[in-house]
């Protein structure tokens, strides 16, 4: 049976081109023209995935996102867009949608977004499977244990049924038929010594004894008297251990409970006997101990953290799995244990599962034991008790961290290869403007237009230059070459390298650098280019600023025990709380055509790599301060490293 698809796109021309390579994939696909017809036809045929573009008339793709995700939370939307916008992706992936895709739509990128979107789908189905197994696992368990304990009660019950076997007289039949439907061998035995009625177990596992004397059952070479005859002489009930012998010939252990029936006079006149088989308690409680071994086998080797929680939401059973990765104490919480909440998290689907009995999913961050975070997908199934009340939940959490990097860095490959052409469509008008001047000069043999037009070209040339040893570092994590480096060496270098650039720029550059500041262990070059990466960005804001004030950029460098700081200052147009957010992103630029948007986010990594970081501090028209952590040791950075 074809898989349903919904394709929603205002355009016809590429519902019909797309369609078709949907249906040569295998999919029977449904169309609509816009959000609100898409709505119609996806609560009519309910699609698993739904395929829209964002901007539509009547309702856009995002309002179709929300709607779907509203009525239907496991279906998959896969977002088209014809611009690669980070912030629109963005707020896309944290509506839950399954993937973005910019046109024009390559095929393999859609096969890995529809491959992507049904390995969810069928997770979620394996998962759901995995908890129904379980539930009836644990009702077997439950039936299983039950049944055991009423044959380990059984003493009790004998004692009790004894009892009220001595109200019977006469009624020889009524009083054996009570005991037809018991797991116990029953048997009476008259003033004679003699066996006169059995019931139907007895007789299976022991023989028709039915006329027989008092010890059929019993070998004959037993040096201890039977329990029914010391009742005949007693006249009081037994209870006693004996061994018996079976039809086929075997012996095992019985508990035998007698109990006398007096004549009117007072006298002995018949002695029920009631054997417990303590071979087949001994057997069922086997099983049921190989039963719980396969269960706890499969509970503590299950690929995903199982947990069993009670009301209060504490944790009373976990996997092996669970214990390894997280901080298990008892009747620890799990929002203390996942996140270090004293309180619930909010919707908590533990929670709502005892509260409406039914199975609840969501995603969230945990942090491990180690300060790991992971992502996990969670979900809930309840526990009930014979009277179907829900005593216990049970969380399943599937760690898909690495499912959801590999989806951001698809999203991130997705938005960089957008912006590159979009960046690269840039350069290359302008190198047609470049060459444009330098062939109308020669034709004029004018050598203003000539050098007009190689000016325009070395610009862009060097431009294309930057983007690609950009687009190549972040492309390829680069192995660092640590040596021994003298910070006051290294801080006059950067000044040197960028002082000449500043000064034509009309802008003051100080500096202060602690004479203390020592050594510090890094990869020299890398630390350099990120370094005049920031200062190159504050002279761009500097730049940027029309509001005619003198302006100047300040390097500094510090130390303390453990690290070296170098900080930038300027006094240029400052940054918005957007562009704070955003400045360390992949392809965020704030100097639109001038920049790849790589440039401070690859300083950043570059930092990250050496154990240390970037921190921002900026207000718009005021200006900004970045200030750089670096360890001064490698061990240290390395530690740093392995943490994050």
């Amino acid at each position: 049976m074809e898989e349903k698809i919904l394709l929603v796109d205002d355009e016809e021309g590429i519902r019909k081109v797309l369609g078709i390579s949907l249906m040569d994939i295998g999919y029977q696909v449904f169309t609509a023209q816009n959000g609100k017809e898409a709505l119609t036809v996806f609560r009519q045929h309910s699609p698993p995935i739904v395929l829209t573009d964002i901007k539509m008339p009547v309702m856009d793709g995002i309002d179709l996102l929300q709607q779907i995700k509203a009525e239907s939370p496991d279906t998959e939307v896969i977002m088209l867009t014809g611009h690669g916008d980070m912030d629109l992706a963005i707020k896309c992936l944290k509506l839950e949608a399954t993937d973005f895709i910019t046109k024009p739509i390559n095929d393999d990128v859609l096969e890995i977004a529809l491959k992507r979107a049904n390995d969810r789908i069928s997770m979620r189905a394996q998962l759901r499977a995995y908890t129904e197994n379980l539930e009836n696992l644990v009702r077997e368990q439950t039936a299983r244990l039950m049944k055991t304990e009423r044959l380990a009660v059984v003493d009790q019950a004998v004692e009790g049924l004894s009892s009220a076997l001595r109200g019977i007289a006469g009624d020889l039949d009524a009083g054996i038929n009570c005991f037809n439907e018991l797991p116990c061998f029953v048997a009476i035995h008259n003033r004679h010594r003699e066996i006169i009625a059995i019931n139907p177990l007895y007789r299976e596992r022991l023989g028709d004894h039915v006329g027989r004397p008092t010890g059929a059952a019993i070998p004959q070479d037993s040096p201890e008297l039977s329990p029914v005859e010391e009742t005949f002489t007693s006249g009081t009930g037994m209870r006693r251990r004996v061994t018996v012998v079976y039809a086929d010939g075997t012996q095992g252990p019985v508990i035998v409970h007698t109990a006398p029936i007096h004549d009117s006079q007072g006298d002995v006149e018949l002695v029920v006997e009631i054997g417990a088989d303590i071979g087949e308690v001994r057997r069922l409680q086997e099983r049921l101990q190989a039963t719980q071994q396969r269960y706890q086998q499969l509970f503590d080797e299950a690929p995903c953290y199982i947990t069993v929680q009670a009301p209060d939401l504490t944790i009373q059973a976990a996997n092996r799995r669970f214990q390894d990765d997280f901080n298990l104490t008892i009747e620890a919480s799990c929002h203390k244990i996942y996140k270090n909440r004293d309180d619930a998290c909010p919707d908590c689907p533990v929670a709502k599962t005892f509260a409406d009995g039914r199975s609840h999913q969501c995603e969230m961050e945990v942090t491990s034991k180690r300060g790991e975070t992971y992502r996990v997908l969670i979900q809930t199934a309840p526990i009930r008790n014979l009277a179907g009340e829900i005593t216990h939940v049970m969380e399943m959490s599937t760690n898909i961290t690495r499912t959801r990097r590999l989806e951001d860095q698809l999203a991130s490959l997705g938005l960089m290869i957008g912006s590159v052409s979009h960046g690269i469509k840039g350069l290359l008008t302008g190198l047609d403007g470049g060459m444009y001047l330098l062939d109308a000069g020669f034709k004029k043999e004018s050598q203003q237009q000539i050098r007009e037009g190689w000016d325009i070209v070395r610009f862009m040339v060097g431009r294309i230059r930057d983007m690609v040893l950009d687009i190549l570092y972040y492309a390829k994590e680069k192995d660092l070459k640590w040596e021994t480096v003298d910070v006051l060496v290294f801080a006059e270098e950067v000044l040197n390298t960028v002082g000449p650039k500043i000064k034509d720029q009309d802008i003051t550059l100080r500096h202060h650098f602690d004479p203390a500041a020592g050594h510090f262990e890094v990869d020299a070059g890398i630390v350099r280019s990120a370094l005049t990466n920031i200062i190159e960005n504050a002279v761009e804001a500097c730049r940027s600023d029309r509001s005619g004030r003198p302006h100047e950029i300040c390097f500094d460098v510090t130390q303390d025990a453990g690290y070296i700081y170098l900080n930038v200052s300027d006094n240029g147009i400052g940054m918005d709380e957007t562009t704070r957010a955003n400045i360390f992103t992949p392809f965020f630029s704030s100097k639109g055509e001038r920049g790849t948007g790589l440039g401070l986010f690859i300083s950043n990594r570059i930092l990250s790599q050496h154990g240390g970081g970037i921190s921002l501090e900026s207000e718009p028209d005021t200006g900004s301060r970045f200030s750089i952590k670096i360890p001064k040791k490698t061990s240290v950075a390395n530690l740093l490293r392995e943490k994050t």
